[in-house]
């Protein structure tokens, strides 16, 4: 996964508005929140900051 730290730096999961970290394992963003624990998929190296396609960690 290729995403500047910069991009990081400003991206907010769209439930909560808390940082995103990038999974070191897999192409994912995690909320950082522990109540929220949404994972988001990132496709082509475009994250996909949806609700309806993220997963509970």
């Amino acid at each position: 996964m290729k995403i500047d730290d910069w991009l990081l730096d400003i991206l907010a999961c769209p439930s909560c508005k808390s940082p995103l970290r990038a999974s070191a394992d897999s192409d994912e963003l995690a909320c950082t929140a522990e109540s929220c624990g949404l994972v988001y998929p990132v496709r082509d190296d475009i994250p996909v900051l949806l609700v309806d396609e993220a997963r509970k960690a």
